[in-house]
């Protein structure tokens, strides 16, 4: 069957993700890697860190290149939008390789939205970009050692989230949650914590009404059909310890509801999956790092953990034979 074969992508090459790569590919994450990227840029970043870099095989400190040259370089802290396309156009490649079953699986750097949309590319997030590429519903998921957290809403005001928790909402989040956690995990009946909307979730309707219009008749429909799910809970007592150890995963309704305790968790091994396409997608948990760039000090811990969590990824469809083939 052989090592999962897995696209990196560095991101935006004025920030730390040429550094961050280079240090990661000083490790065996357990697959062989292709990076997607400027080889000037990854040179760079190899000679400011005084690692070694081939780019033409694979192994501890070697990966193979597919070239998307950058038209200008980017000094380290400041954004180009002239190179925006390129920036994108590497990411494209590396989804369509994955979708032509070329490759398992897809790591991605931190990419700087201003410069994007400023190159003239109007850019609201990668995993976006990936779900409309791939025409599929997605489900935005962030993991560490210690649990998974996956979201119902992502960047939406406060005031727009009870509005966007609707019975459909729920059911395809919950349904893509479901399927990656068996799909990807191999968890054969993964038991999933959601959380309720207000608090202590909404305490018999005295603090709204969401639970018990939305979110419990649409869990209760689930349990029926054979979902293992517990909730509505209440956020403020649902990340116990002793609770987290009974559940596989937990659904919070919005961003600042779940991610905040996975993050003081342990941010720096903390990962961003995309849930829902044809083939593994594991992101860095954390932005350019501009004041960082050049320096040498940005830690790759993050990056290190999205290569081998996306490994795993590939290994188990693999193994399960989940992996999905290109039509």
């Amino acid at each position: 069957m052989g090592r999962p074969r897995l696209a990196l992508v560095p991101g935006e090459p004025a920030g730390v993700g040429p550094e961050l790569c280079v240090s990661a590919l000083q490790h065996d994450c357990g697959a062989d890697i292709t990076v997607f990227g400027d080889r000037a840029a990854l040179l760079r970043a190899a000679h400011l860190l005084d690692l070694p870099l081939s780019l033409d095989g694979s192994g501890p400190g070697n990966a193979r290149l597919v070239e998307i040259p950058h038209p200008q370089v980017a000094a380290f802290g400041t954004p180009v939008p002239a190179n925006a396309a390129s920036v994108i156009a590497a990411l494209r490649m590396a989804s369509d390789a994955c979708q032509r079953g070329e490759l398992d699986g897809m790591v991605t750097g931190p990419v700087h939205k201003a410069a994007i949309n400023a190159g003239g590319i109007a850019y609201s997030g990668t995993t976006g970009l990936l779900a409309d590429w791939a025409g599929r519903d997605v489900v935005m998921m962030l993991a560490n050692e210690v649990l998974r957290v996956a979201l119902v809403t992502t960047h939406l005001p406060l005031r727009e989230v009870a509005d966007a928790i609707t019975p459909q909402a729920l059911e395809r989040t919950l349904g893509i949650l479901h399927a990656s956690l068996q799909q990807d995990f191999g968890i054969a009946r993964p038991r999933i914590a959601v959380l309720g909307l207000n608090p202590h979730a909404g305490e018999d309707g005295h603090l709204g009404l969401e639970e018990i219009e939305v979110i419990t008749p649409l869990l209760e429909r689930l349990r029926g059909q054979g979902m293992r799910l517990s909730g509505p809970l209440p956020a403020d007592t649902a990340f116990l310890p002793a609770k987290l150890r009974e559940v596989d995963a937990v659904l919070a309704m919005y961003h600042d509801q779940g991610l905040p305790v996975l993050k003081h968790s342990g941010f720096e091994q903390a990962v961003n999956l995309t849930l829902g396409l044809p083939w593994p997608r594991v992101a860095v948990d954390h932005g350019t790092a501009l004041d960082l760039a050049g320096t040498g000090q940005a830690s790759p811990s993050s990056l290190m953990a999205a290569m081998a969590t996306c490994a795993r990824l590939a290994a188990t469809r693999r193994r399960t034979g989940t992996m999905e083939t290109p039509a």
